[in-house]
């Protein structure tokens, strides 16, 4: 059956309180996508972010953000009063987070609600410790170290043992459970509330994780790290038709023969319990398994890195023996070789189409991105969090690519024409499509979530209070309607 649904994160949703959350703002994004025949909301990872506020750049892959926590509902709890969240000022736009400020003001709040908590914890916490003890050990430690080596690098601390952090830090480390607990709660609610409505939550895995995180910092041995444990490449991509230098991602990369000598136990678990947090996974920058690129260490640019080889379908074979067949989503996108095509075709994986790619003539897909060229087992997309929206495309796109999308679509005006693009892939083939919450909205750059290899503005769009209307639910369900993607 063909279905449908939208791309928003948590952090775009309206709330009073500087950034979206999983309690009231989120229930009712899901019951607009109900009323508006979506079958599916995608996320960007759920997980804290870290450098330039990337969700891609986190302390933990397994961790849950503390910001998305709603407040309100560590009051309905006993665990905070309005008084001690609901008169800051979180000093952000309408349309805009302000993470700076909510760093300042979010954790004295938690740590209040985290304080109350433990004077009256509830019988299935010391179990939530015990499933998740071979990540949150070793993330509490990790954060304790960090807040009290005032947020530097785990690469200038002390050198301490699990046993001393634990004698020295033990209040600290509680903290950051309870944290894990009270985010784990709200969402375990969040998504039984979603999938009661008929909507399933899309979650993101970022295929690299940040130097400066628990996963390097409690495992150096997964990583190519020197006798320093500074990485001898990072990560990124090479130079191509959008970005002269390329893309210098920084993250350190995978030591995939040791992976390899370990059956990837390190991936595996890792997909396992992220299949598990979601209904569906979406695997960020599928092509790193076939190939990926490495750039020398302290290189202030992409350029002279050098593709190397992935681990292939080695890794999906590793994880589907040991934890069976799991549904994911390959963000096959990308200079993509006849292995890649190889690899998605193995796995068995539907891969992704993007709408814009198919106009773009620096380094576009052609006409694989097409609509009435897409197959059936695919995602389609107008545009990703990494692209402009559909209008701000229409209005920052070089001028032959922007009259070939019209000539294409037979439209003139820009508006018009970027709801043909959205029309374009509810009528494809493709079994899902899948539109940004700002294309819904009719949003131009204003509202871009990220523009790649730049920081400073990104991550930080939210939807204005009340956009989300019952008239934009009925036309949105009468278009599903029309196009066979009604979700019942």
């Amino acid at each position: 059956m063909r279905s449908s649904g939208i791309l928003m994160h948590l952090s775009s949703l309206p709330s009073p309180y500087g950034i979206g959350s999983m309690g009231k703002p989120a229930r009712e994004f899901i019951d607009f996508l109900k009323a508006a025949g979506q079958g599916y909301w995608q996320l960007l990872p759920i997980c804290p972010t870290s450098y330039g506020d990337s969700p891609y750049q986190s302390f933990s892959t397994y961790a849950g953000n503390p910001y998305f926590i709603d407040l309100e509902l560590l009051e309905a709890d006993g665990l905070l009063e309005w008084q001690e969240y609901g008169e800051v000022d979180w000093e952000s736009a309408p349309e805009k987070v302000n993470y700076g400020v909510l760093y300042e003001k979010r954790y004295p709040i938690l740590r209040k609600a985290a304080e109350r908590f433990l004077t009256r914890i509830p019988s299935d916490y010391p179990e939530f410790c015990a499933n998740n003890d071979y990540w949150l050990g070793d993330y509490a430690r990790f954060m304790a170290m960090k807040h009290a080596h005032g947020g530097a690098s785990w690469q200038e601390w002390e050198t301490l043992s699990a046993e001393e952090i634990e004698l020295r830090y033990a209040e600290e480390i509680r903290f950051w459970k309870v944290l894990q607990y009270l985010f784990f709660r709200q969402w375990e609610e969040l998504r039984a509330y979603a999938n009661e409505q008929g909507i399933r939550l899309i979650g993101d895995l970022p295929i690299y994780v940040s130097l400066d995180s628990v996963d390097v910092w409690a495992h150096p041995e997964m990583f190519q790290l020197d006798e320093n444990r500074n990485p001898k490449e990072v990560a990124g991509c090479p130079p191509d038709g959008f970005s002269a230098d390329g893309q210098l991602w920084g993250n350190p990369l995978f030591d995939w023969e040791y992976m390899e000598k370990n059956d990837y136990d390190w991936w595996v678990r890792r997909i396992q319990y992220l299949c598990k947090v979601y209904d569906i996974l979406r695997i960020d920058h599928f092509r790193g398994f076939d190939s990926y690129y490495a750039i020398p260490y302290g290189n202030t640019t992409a350029r002279g890195g050098r593709w190397k080889q992935g681990p292939g379908i080695a890794l999906f074979r590793a994880v589907e023996d040991q934890i069976g067949p799991q549904r994911i989503i390959a963000e096959d996108l990308g200079y993509l070789t006849e292995s890649v095509h190889q690899l998605l075709k193995d796995s068995g994986f539907p891969g992704m189409k993007v709408l814009e790619f198919a106009f773009d003539s620096r380094d576009g897909g052609g006409s694989a991105y097409l609509p009435e060229n897409y197959p059936e087992h695919c995602v389609a997309y107008v545009g990703t969090h990494d692209n402009d929206t559909a209008l701000g495309w229409l209005k920052t796109a070089p001028a032959e690519d922007v009259a070939y999308a019209r000539e294409y679509l037979h439209e003139t005006e820009d508006e018009a024409t970027a709801r043909a693009m959205l029309a374009a892939i509810w009528n494809s083939r493709a079994e899902l499509a899948i539109v940004q919450a700002q294309d819904i909205l009719g949003l131009g750059s204003e509202a871009r979530m990220n523009t790649p290899s730049t920081v400073g503005e990104n991550w930080r769009w939210r939807a204005k209070e009340g956009s989300f209307t019952p008239e934009l639910a009925a036309e949105l369900r009468e278009k599903m309607e029309a196009c066979g993607r009604l979700e019942k």
